[in-house]
């Protein structure tokens, strides 16, 4: 309890990423970070702005080291630190490393120069804060992923798996990004999980890169895959006098429509006999490729559990900071970069999303063409605070149109028509003062 009788209220946001090689220093939600900074600004509350972790892309400059990093942060946002020290001057800015900002924990000068800008850095791996009676456990989260975990925190030549994976990847992908038909290579680092790059890589090539007049002489064979394979099989009968009648009732369906009739049967052809070319030369493929996918499998060269699972870590990790300390009533987190709340025993799991673009993976309505990626932002704000109900917890969305109309073409659109995600921020949850075996209520 604060000396005028107000309980602190906090705001949580993380998973920024601000910064990086070339096209990967493009900050898409900068106007709308500003002006929630202005918000915060001039509020009358109680406030404490907590920035959970991988606010900078320290990972994504290959070319700086150290604090030269900063120095370029500085030179490139003039605006977003002018704000966060005018911000900061009202109310507290306490900032958590990240993995991506891992080196904010490696060198002394760098809490000193945030602190110019009324930034408190601290240099751990987790804090706590009081909420009423009970209390909040922040970490960014990068400590439960097996890919990202800081075995020697602030170590600046600590270089977890993901450490390779941004630099080489994430980084190359900035300085290249501008050479294609449209900027999207930099959007890399918005793909989760990491499993998933290939087919985003193969569904922007196809939907982007490709020479239109080839994709749009492509798609009608990859629609009508299934289809024509059915049909080469009947050819295949029919040209051994085996089986004839399906051929022969599809041809005197056809005739009945005169031009129109004989294109539709000129193109059955044609796939039926791409079809058939690839049956022949697909099944000792696929033997081949499932006898060397078992050789590889019985000796273990690949390991193909690769990305963390998106919960269950956190779930853990939860549940042992309630039972060490039964105050907690809130694990609050980010790096995964979904914005989720989950009751776990009575207390909740709070994860604060990311600023970042989202991608969400949609398959097509038909045949077998690259899956579609739709962007959205899902740019929000966690707000936990004290209340007559207990500890309550609510996302608040920042507004930012959908990217969708730029980035999807027209193809992308009509083949997943019904298919448009709808992503929500969770609803409003209380975690019921007293006991610390409360139950937690989500609410929609």
């Amino acid at each position: 309890m604060t000396e005028d009788g107000d309980d602190p209220v906090y705001y949580v946001i993380s998973d920024l990423h601000i910064g990086g090689d070339e096209q990967l220093e493009h900050v898409d939600f900068l106007e709308e970070l500003l002006g929630f900074l202005e918000r915060l600004e001039t509020s009358d509350e109680d406030a404490e702005l907590i920035i959970n972790g991988d606010a900078f892309g320290l990972w994504e400059f290959t070319e700086l080291e150290g604090l030269e990093k900063f120095d370029e942060l500085v030179d490139r946002y003039p605006m977003l630190f002018e704000q966060l020290r005018a911000t900061g001057e009202s109310i507290p800015i306490t900032l958590l490393p990240g993995n991506h900002d891992h080196e904010l924990a490696a060198y002394d000068e760098y809490a000193e120069r945030l602190a110019a800008y009324n930034v408190e850095l601290v240099r751990a791996l987790s804090i706590t804060r009081p909420v009423g009676d009970r209390a909040i456990h922040f970490e960014h989260g990068h400590q439960q992923d097996p890919n990202n975990r800081i075995e020697d925190f602030g170590n600046p030549h600590a270089t977890p798996m993901g450490y390779f994976y941004n630099t080489h990847v994430t980084s190359r992908a900035g300085r290249l990004s501008d050479r294609g038909r449209y900027n999207w290579l930099k959007d890399v680092q918005a793909v989760t999980p990491t499993e998933r790059l290939p087919n985003w890589l193969a569904s922007k090539y196809f939907y982007r890169e490709m020479n239109p007049l080839l994709r749009y002489a492509v798609i009608p064979f990859l629609l009508l895959l299934n289809v024509s394979v059915v049909l080469a099989v009947f050819a295949g009968l029919d040209l051994a006098g085996v089986w004839t009648m399906p051929v022969d009732a599809a041809d005197a369906f056809l005739d009945q429509f005169g031009l129109a009739g004989a294109a539709v049967h000129l193109l059955l052809v044609l796939n039926a006999v791409v079809a058939g070319l690839l049956l022949l030369v697909g099944i000792p493929l696929l033997l081949f490729v499932r006898d060397l996918r078992g050789t590889i499998d019985r000796f273990g060269v690949v390991e193909t559990d690769l990305t963390v699972d998106p919960e269950q870590p956190y779930r853990e990790a939860a549940r042992e900071v309630f039972d060490e300390r039964p105050e907690t009533a809130i694990f609050c987190y980010g790096h995964t970069h979904r914005p989720t709340m989950v009751d776990v025993d009575g207390r909740l799991l709070v994860n604060s999303g990311t600023w970042l673009k989202r991608l969400h993976r949609r398959d097509v309505v038909a045949g077998h063409l690259p899956p579609v990626f739709y962007p959205s932002y899902q740019l929000c704000v966690v707000r936990i605070a004290s209340g007559d109900e207990g500890v309550v917890v609510e996302y608040e969305e920042v507004e930012k149109p959908s990217p969708t109309a730029e980035e999807l073409t027209l193809a992308e659109r009509l083949l997943t028509l019904g298919r448009e995600p709808n992503p929500e921020l969770p609803g409003r949850a209380v975690v019921a003062s007293g006991a610390p075996e409360s139950t937690a209520d989500v609410l929609e």
